[in-house]
C-alpha cells in the first residue's frame, strides 16, 4: 500500500475521491493528513479533525477483496480489522454495529465506505489517537500512527475472509444492543436489541432490514 502523508487536507476522503475520478491516482493508495478541518463523519456529520489524531482514507479494486465480502459490508469489515489489531495491541476498543470505534459507551472513532465507478472501493477512517471532543474518548492504548498504518494495512493485506470477520463481529455485536437506531422514516428511536444480525452484515429490525444508521 503506498501511502501519501499530507500537513493539512480539509478531508482525506473528498481528497482521494476527487483524485480517483480524475484518475490523477490509482488503488492501492492511502492518503493521511497531520489534520483535516472538514473531516466526513457518519451521516453526513462532520469529524472533528483535532491535532494528532487519525485521518486516513484509502481504496483498493474491489477484486482484490475476499470473494464472499459482500459490499453493503465493506464499512465493518474494513473496521473490524482495525479493531482486531488493536486488540492485539492490548486495547479494549469495541465496533459499535455497523462502524462506530467505542470505548465502553463513547466514540473514539469510525469508518465510511463508498464505491467509486465499478471497480474501486474507497474507505475512510477518523480515530482519536491523542485528543478527543467533549463528550468523545481516545484510545486506551500509546500507539503512533506509522505504527498504526503499517500494522493495519500487512493485517488487511491478508486478505481475511468475510466469513473470519463476521464470525468474530457475531459475538461483539452483542454489545451494540444497548443503543439505537433512528428511524428517521417514522421519526422514532428503536432499540438495536430488538434487532436480528443476518449473515450479510445487516439486520432486520421491525420486519426491516437496514444496512446502515444513515
Amino acid at each position: 500500500m503506498e501511502i501519501s502523508y499530507h500537513d493539512s487536507l480539509p478531508s482525506t476522503h473528498h481528497y482521494l475521491e476527487e483524485q480517483l475520478r480524475e484518475k490523477t491516482l490509482f488503488p492501492p493508495i492511502a492518503i493521511v493528513a497531520r489534520e483535516q478541518y472538514a473531516g466526513v463523519g457518519s451521516r453526513g456529520n462532520n469529524w472533528e479533525g483535532l491535532d494528532g489524531n487519525l485521518f486516513l482514507s484509502f481504496s483498493l479494486y474491489k477484486n482484490t477483496l475476499p470473494c464472499d465480502l459482500p459490499l453493503a459490508s465493506t464499512s465493518i469489515y474494513f473496521s473490524f480489522i482495525m479493531i482486531e489489531m488493536l486488540k492485539e495491541m492490548g486495547s479494549a476498543v469495541w465496533l459499535k454495529w455497523p462502524n462506530d470505534f467505542y470505548l465502553k459507551d463513547k466514540k473514539i472513532g469510525g469508518t465510511i465506505t463508498r464505491v467509486i465507478g465499478d471497480e474501486i472501493i474507497l474507505c475512510s477512517m477518523g480515530l482519536n489517537l491523542k485528543k478527543a471532543p467533549e463528550n468523545f474518548e481516545i484510545i486506551d492504548i500509546n500507539i503512533e500512527k506509522k505504527e498504526l498504518l503499517e500494522n493495519y494495512f500487512l493485517k488487511l493485506k491478508q486478505v481475511p475472509t468475510w466469513k473470519h470477520v463476521f464470525r468474530q463481529y457475531e459475538v461483539e455485536f452483542e454489545k451494540s444492543r444497548h443503543f439505537f437506531y433512528t428511524d428517521l422514516k417514522h421519526q422514532k428511536k428503536v432499540p438495536l436489541s430488538k434487532a436480528t444480525l443476518l449473515d450479510d452484515g445487516s439486520i432486520m429490525i421491525e420486519q426491516r432490514r437496514i444496512y446502515s444508521l444513515r
